[in-house]
Parts: structure tokens; sequence; C-alpha cells
């Protein structure tokens, strides 16, 4: 199918008399890594939290394929297709690496967690999990306990968990939060890897990174999009440099 895979058209959020994401109108294509950036406070959060139905907008839709999933829920847009990962991981520290995955997995099949102890018996579900372990680069850590990985390897199997439910949108939450220098780098080649396979949405601070991977970026400044644009075209855009990127531009 051509044209954007998901989009939005006049975006509002008001929480009482604050407007977090202002008239937001966005067009994700296909195939590409699309990344958000600005301030703290600009309405990042909030905007992926809109797209993928932690919240319901006060005005304006969201279009996905085409289609009006404006009225959809969390559950029925990862049915979709729609899939987040947060800033604070969120995994099962009393579980491996493998067990983690083949949970997820197994809930993306329609069953319910409760029967976790199922998904270490089944076969397919194990083999699922390793061949995402390996595409996130955690294979060599399958059976270690979740608890005792290191945070930039949480931050890759939290990927994985999300891949788990076969996404064709992929929404980040600042995936290199809390990230030593290397470990960033390390997420960063893995993004560039994903980035061939899945679209990708991205809420990032870390500049670096979002220049190294954006094939588009938007700027977000009090809740409302300043400018959109390659890379090149944002970080030589005045009124960005002016409202957010600074000297570091």
């Amino acid at each position: 199918m051509n044209g954007p895979i998901l989009t939005t058209q006049r975006l509002r959020m008001k929480f009482g008399g604050l407007l977090a994401t202002d008239d937001v109108s966005l067009s994700i294509e296909r195939g590409r890594l699309h990344a958000i950036i600005g301030p703290n406070g600009a309405g990042k959060t909030t905007l992926l939290s809109l797209l993928s139905g932690e919240l319901r907008p006060t005005a304006g839709s969201i279009l996905l394929q085409g289609r009006d999933i404006t009225p959809l829920g969390l559950a029925e847009r990862v049915r979709r297709g729609v899939a987040r990962s947060f800033q604070i991981t969120s995994v099962l520290e009393e579980f491996t690496a493998r067990d983690n995955v083949a949970v997820a997995v197994q809930a993306s099949q329609g069953h319910s967690f409760r029967f976790w102890a199922d998904a270490r018996r089944d076969s397919a579900l194990v083999d699922t999990a390793d061949r995402l372990l390996e595409q996130v680069g955690l294979a060599h850590a399958s059976n270690e306990m979740t608890g005792s990985l290191a945070h930039g390897a949480r931050r890759q199997l939290e990927l994985a968990i999300v891949l788990a439910t076969r996404p064709s949108v992929l929404l980040l939450d600042e995936p290199m939060a809390g990230m030593s220098p290397v470990e960033s780098v390390q997420m960063t080649r893995l993004l560039e890897q994903l980035k061939r396979q899945y679209t990708i949405l991205l809420v990032e601070h870390d500049m670096s990174a979002v220049f190294a991977l954006a094939d588009e970026i938007s700027v977000l400044v009090y809740g409302r999009v300043i400018a959109t644009g390659s890379p090149e075209a944002i970080r030589g855009d005045e009124s960005v440099r002016q409202a957010y990127l600074g000297e570091e531009a």
C-alpha cells in the first residue's frame, strides 16, 4: 500500500487549561524512521500516548493505513500493529530474558498471562522468543534472569517484547534514557538495523542518535509542531535553533 502508514490530523489534547498537544498534524511514511524532538514539557510523551491509545484526544483524528483508529483503545491498536516502548522499562524481573519474550509472544496470540508456565514448554513460543532475542542482540543472555541484566540489555529486552506483537509501527519513547555512552552507541546500531524492517516513530533526547538515525524530524515546542523536515533541514532551521537546538545544532 502506498502513502503514509500513520497520520494525525489537528490532534489536540487538553488537561484542564493546559494544551499539551496543539493541532498536531503528522505524516509518518512507511519504512522510515521519523523522530520527534523538543524540550522537556513539549508534549512528546503525550503525543505517543495519543498514538498508542492510552489517551483519547480532545480533538482531531489518527489514521493507520488510511483507517480512522481514533476511537480505539490500547489493546485494539496493538492488534492492528501499533506498539509502544516506554521511558521506564517494564519487564518481569524474576523471569529469564527468554521467558519474558515467550510470554509476550503467547499474549500476542490471544492467550492469558496466567499461562506463562506453559510458554516455557511450548517449543514454538520458545523458538520465536529466541529469534526475537537474536534480532535485538540478546541471544547470549536468553537464560539470564532479567533482574541481573544491565540497563542497556533491559532496554534491548523491552524491544524484543514489543516486537513480539508483530508491529507495523514502533513508537519508541526515549530508548536511550539512562544509558551509558557505550550503551547508547549499541542501541543506535540496533535501531539502525530495525529501521530496515519497521516504521519507527522515535522520541529521543540524544541528538547524536536522532541525527544519525532519522529520515525525517519533527520539532515539538509547547505542544505545537514548529518544523518538519530532513535532518539537514532541521539542523539549519533558524527557528528550531532558537527554540530548541541552540548552539548544539
